[in-house]
Formats: C-alpha cells, structure tokens, sequence
C-alpha cells in the first residue's frame, strides 16, 4: 500500500513535533514536510505535492483559510484538513466556505485524526 504523503502548516513548532511524532506511529502515512505560514503552504504544496495537507488556521503572513482557498484553486490540488483549536458554527462554515475537505479540533486530534485520514482516501483504518 501506498503511503498518504502529509504536510503539515502550523506556526506551533511544538504542535509540528507532536503531529510529526504521532504520525510516524502510523504506516499508512508520511510527513513529507512542513510550513510555518499560509505563504510558505502554498510554495511547499508546489513543491513537495503532498496527498494532504492539515492546515491551522491562525498564523502569520497568511492565515490557514486563505492558503487553502489558493491551494484548492489548482488542478490536482491535496485534500485539506484544516486542525484548530477552534470549534464553533462560524470557523466550520469558513473551512468549508475556503474548499477544505475537512476539519478537526487539535484537541481531538489523535483520537479523530486517522480515521479521517483513511475515510478521505477511501482506505480501511490501520
């Protein structure tokens, strides 16, 4: 089977270790890289052509929504999953408004997250 390659964007260096971290434990995806902001997203979507990318929203230079809406504007675009800690009607609304193929809360992250993952790309959990 053919690892799901990830990017992850986050301006949380600690968030980025942490999903580095839990991810690995999974064989059925890679992270393939990481960005700080929305900009440095959309250059690294061009460079690295990841599968999926889990996006914050809130970060500097370009915020998560924004990003997502030029990422999905390309043809072949990666799946987004956009991971907050925020959680109300309005956020959801604009993650969906912005193209996003789903969302989740970091505060559920590692229970959600995976299962996610393989429902998006139509495989069985590991």
């Amino acid at each position: 089977m053919r690892k799901i390659k990830i990017l992850l964007v986050d301006d949380s260096a600690q968030f980025l270790r942490s999903a580095t971290s839990f991810l690995s434990q999974c064989p059925s995806v890679e992270v393939i890289g990481t960005a700080t902001s929305g900009k440095d997203a959309i250059k690294k979507v061009q460079e690295l052509r990841p599968d999926l990318v889990l996006m914050d929203i809130a970060m500097p230079e370009m915020n998560g929504l924004k990003a997502t809406r030029s990422i999905k504007a390309n043809p072949r675009a990666p799946k987004i999953i956009i991971v907050t800690i925020h959680d109300d009607a309005e956020y959801r609304s604009a993650t969906k408004d912005a193209g996003a193929d789903g969302f989740a809360r970091k505060s559920n992250l590692y229970t959600h997250l995976l299962p996610m993952i393989h429902a998006l790309f139509g495989e069985p959990a590991a």
